[in-house]
């Protein structure tokens, strides 16, 4: 059985190690000039070489020859998800004080060291604070955020990058040239950035596709085998994204759903789209802060979705507000069947008298006169009536009440006005004011006699509507 790809070329020294420099400069110097830390905390993402880093370090401070397979009695690595309660490390601090059996110093390598219970740390922090002087503890973690201040604080901590595309492209080539795969340059380019900077992860898909495919691994393969979008499909999702198209984004997020392909792959591919083009367009770190929520939620589709089609700080798609009617045009209810537009009545109509002179030559500049107001024609059911100009009247003495009224439907007969709440909380409300309500009625229409409040809505006058409103339970009618 074959090694795995990368267990053949995991780093065997500080110089192999790629995309840590930071790092592995200052190491190298300290053990050059014999400068040894009790404790080291090395943290990053995962697959960028803690591990690697902290076995090669420990035979480096040892003077021992080291490769993946060698096992050293005075060098103990543990694994604390699996080894993380109190009774564990009680059993560490009563082992630190033996000292070591051939080489200078006794080291441990405790790997996800975050997983320590916190019982655990509260042992583990007294050894840390005052080791004895042949130990040195090597501490790894992909979540120092869960490691208590205390541990940090007594640590030399080195904070591990994410590789670089590039940095992950000439590796991976180094390998496929040594291995004889036959891959395109676009294809790796593919393999590094869905790896999103784990050099483990990027050698492992390099490892599976050649175990794979017959012939050479192209872009379209990788694509293929990882469930991948097309490059073009992410650029056309980013393009509707702009344009608001949210047709296009309904329909290819709904086809790769039923494909398949996870969320989470998806929004990868645009964050790494938007990483590329994010200075020539700045208007993209909007949609970037929001992909960034989609992995957390429970309906990630539709968080991307949304995300996609909702841009943050935009404005809801609603109904247009309904434009402001003139006090002199009555409120139409909705026609049964079609009917023509209405004409619009002008507020004041004016026309021109022209007077004559007594000289029937000569002729006086013409002068306005105001005619009388045309009234539309009322709908059968009653007078027409000035909704509007009432509730803007409503508005100057009660604004709470005119926020309310917006809502509600009416019926005016000539005498009574009656007003559809809609619900119990809204009529106890308007119930409160009825007394300016009645007033401002009368001072619109010196002949009307009553205000009526009632909790429910209005009935549409649309049978078709009504019917369906009936079907559903309740409901109300907006006009748009």
């Amino acid at each position: 059985m074959g090694l795995a790809l990368y267990r053949k070329y995991r780093s065997k020294s500080l110089d192999e190690i790629v995309g840590q420099s930071h790092i592995t400069d200052i190491l190298r110097r300290s053990i050059e000039t014999g400068n040894i830390a009790h404790a080291y905390l090395l943290t990053g993402p995962r697959g960028v070489g803690k591990t690697s880093i902290a076995r090669i370090l420990a035979h480096e401070i040892n003077k021992l020859p080291y490769n993946d397979e060698s096992i050293h009695l005075d060098i103990i690595e543990i694994d604390a998800a699996s080894n993380n309660s109190v009774e564990d490390i009680r059993d560490l601090r009563e082992r630190v004080q033996l000292a070591p059996t051939s080489a200078p110093k006794k080291i441990y390598i405790i790997d996800e060291v975050h997983m320590l219970s916190k019982s655990a740390f509260n042992a583990l922090l007294k050894t840390l604070e005052e080791p004895p002087e042949h130990v040195v503890f090597i501490l790894a973690t992909t979540d120092v955020e869960k490691l208590p201040a205390t541990i940090v604080s007594r640590t030399q901590r080195f904070n591990f990058r994410a590789i670089s595309v590039e940095d992950a492209v000439t590796h991976l080539a180094d390998i496929a040239k040594k291995e004889k795969i036959p891959v395109e340059t676009e294809a790796l380019r593919l393999i590094a950035e869905h790896s999103v900077g784990s050099f483990r992860d990027s050698i492992s898909l390099l490892d599976q596709l050649q175990s794979n495919v017959g012939g050479k691994i192209t872009k379209e393969v990788v694509e293929e085998m990882m469930g991948l979008a097309p490059r073009e499909t992410i650029d056309a999702l980013l393009t509707a994204y702009h344009d608001r198209d949210v047709a296009t984004i309904v329909t290819t997020l709904n086809r790769f759903e039923h494909q398949g392909t996870p969320a989470s792959t998806l929004v990868r591919q645009l964050i790494g789209s938007i990483n590329t083009r994010v200075i020539a367009e700045p208007q993209l770190l909007v949609l970037l802060d929001a992909l960034l929520d989609t992995s957390r939620s429970a309906w990630p589709y539709v968080k991307l979705m949304t995300a996609l089609a909702v841009p943050r700080g935009s404005a809801p798609i609603i109904a247009p507000a309904q434009s402001p009617v003139p006090p002199q045009v009555a409120k139409k209810p909705a026609p049964a069947t079609p009917t023509p537009p209405p004409v619009d009545i002008p507020d004041e109509p004016v026309v021109t008298e022209i007077v004559q002179d007594e000289t029937p030559e000569t002729l006086v500049a013409p002068v306005p006169v105001v005619a009388p107001k045309k009234k539309a024609t009322p709908p059968a059911e009653g007078k027409p009536f000035a909704w509007d100009q009432f509730i803007t009247h409503i508005k100057e003495h009660a604004s709470g009440i005119y926020t309310i009224l917006q809502k509600c439907g009416y019926d005016f007969d000539g005498t009574t006005l009656t007003i559809y709440a809609g619900r119990k909380f809204n009529k106890t409300q308007i119930d409160k004011s009825h007394a300016l309500l009645s007033r401002t009625l009368t001072l619109l229409v010196p002949s009307a006699q009553e205000v009526v409040v009632n909790a429910i809505a209005k009935t549409p006058e649309n049978s078709q509507t009504a019917a369906i409103l009936d079907i559903m339970g309740g409901g109300e009618e907006v006009t748009i």
